[in-house]
């Protein structure tokens, strides 16, 4: 291949530290909270071991109509009273949800924490969830998702999830549930999920200055009113390939373009391998300057964008492929994507492409790691991972030290180009015989 532009070469990464990080057990609970000296803002993030992969097979979106049901009232104000008071604070509720945690914050001076972790806490251990109020919120998250799932995309995920995990799994099912399964939710199901995984102290991640932060009052008001041991934890699910590659195809007719996801399995968040791993997903597709990138949009003009990186949570992981391209161009993007991916996989990556993913890593480590609500955000990875408490202070080093060689073997020993399922959400009138003619494997109808 021929560069058509002379990329400019990495600048010298910005300097990084993470700041140190302290523990405590309080009433029951955990904090976890980093120092920021002469902060004026400070974050408070109650994190709850209460992700979307604890909801009930059939039941998924519980938790995202639990994150809009706990903004609705508590138990001792209606919902009215509550904003008010979360607004006189200067603040709001954060709701966060993800396949290990629910996480809810709030972000305010320092001098009104405690108040606003108070009222936190009210929100998530005693919310109304009153009938109506569930009802509504579940039947905006369903038309929410139907809107969304009219779109191209998101049927292409469902059917890639399934395929990888298993529709007879959780996590072979969208995060936030589908459009059916959040409308089939009734109050019984949301109240039950919430007396199962909410009343738990969990663990509160607190960014600030410490100084001036009474760790042991935030830990007293956001644990008050909590209950019961840690949620059980299973361990990572073992990686299990495919034996040849299928071709799974979503028909949407008449489209005038197809839309792609490419994936298998990957290791969880915490494998040894993680950065190495990492690196190798930012030089076939995670970053502008991507093999992928440069191949199927700059050399080819098939697509605006590709992307291809390894997605990671507590117990699995897996690598993904994502694009559109024109519906004419279909076969041979994926063709190409293939190629590219088994290229790597083989011949790993070079000193010139792994320095620019090297750089553009532990440089963002400085854009990104600047504010309390970041430095919030990645407490919680160290306590949903059981990462070290020096894993940020050393991610930078980390990045900067991988070599090509253990790069290069991160990427033949996690990608399998053989093993690959591909999705194509498309006008299968139109693409369906140049699909079987490429002979990258079986295509079959998606049953979704």
């Amino acid at each position: 291949m021929t560069l058509i532009a002379e990329r400019p070469g990495p600048g010298t990464a910005r300097p990084y530290r993470f700041p140190a990080v302290t523990r405590r057990t309080v009433a029951g609970g955990e904090v976890v909270a980093a120092h920021l000296p002469g902060q004026n803002l400070a974050v408070a993030l109650l994190l709850l071991d209460a992700g979307a992969g604890r909801e009930p097979l059939g039941r998924e979106g519980l938790g995202a109509v639990l994150a809009k049901a706990v903004e609705e009232g508590t138990a001792q104000r209606d919902a009215t009273a509550f904003a008010l008071a979360i607004e006189a604070l200067g603040t709001e509720l954060v709701t966060g949800l993800d396949w290990d945690s629910f996480q809810v914050s709030v972000q305010v001076p320092v001098d009104r924490l405690t108040a606003a972790v108070e009222l936190l806490a009210e929100a998530v251990r005693t919310p109304r969830l009153d009938p109506a109020d569930i009802l509504r919120v579940r039947d905006d998250e369903a038309t929410a998702l139907r809107m969304d799932w009219a779109n191209p995309g998101p049927r292409a995920d469902a059917v890639l999830r399934a395929e990888l995990y298993g529709a007879d799994t959780r996590i072979g099912r969208p995060m936030y549930g589908d459009p059916e399964s959040v409308a089939g939710l009734d109050v019984d199901d949301v109240r039950v999920f919430h007396s199962e995984w909410f009343l738990r102290p969990g663990t509160l991640v607190v960014a600030g200055d410490l100084e001036r932060i009474d760790l042991a009052a935030l830990g007293a008001a956001a644990f008050a009113g909590a209950g019961g041991g840690p949620a059980p934890q299973e361990g990572p699910i073992g990686l299990t390939f495919r034996e040849g590659r299928r071709i799974l195809l979503v028909d949407r007719p008449g489209s005038v373009q197809s839309t792609l996801r490419l994936g298998h399995p990957a290791p969880h968040r915490a494998h040894p391998d993680h950065v190495p791993t990492a690196l190798a997903g930012t030089v076939l597709g995670g970053a502008f300057t991507s093999r992928l990138n440069h191949l199927i949009r700059e050399v080819h003009g098939y697509t605006y964008g590709i992307r291809g990186d390894f997605a990671t949570s507590r117990r699995f992981g897996r690598f993904a492929v994502s694009s559109g391209v024109q519906t004419a161009v279909t076969a041979p993007a994926l063709v190409e994507a293939i190629g590219e991916i088994a290229r790597t996989q083989l011949t790993g990556v070079t000193e010139e492409e792994l320095a620019v993913a090297r750089a553009w890593r532990a440089g963002q480590l400085s854009v990104e790691l600047q504010s309390p609500r970041a430095i919030a955000s990645a407490l919680t990875t160290l306590v949903v991972h059981g990462l070290p408490d020096d894993y940020h202070a050393r991610l930078r080093e980390s990045l900067l030290a991988a070599d090509v060689a253990q790069v290069s073997a991160a990427a033949a020993a996690h990608l399998r180009p053989e093993a690959l399922t591909l999705v194509v959400e498309g006008d299968a009138a139109v693409i369906r015989d140049e699909l079987v003619a490429t002979g990258l494997g079986e295509v079959v109808d998606a049953d979704r």
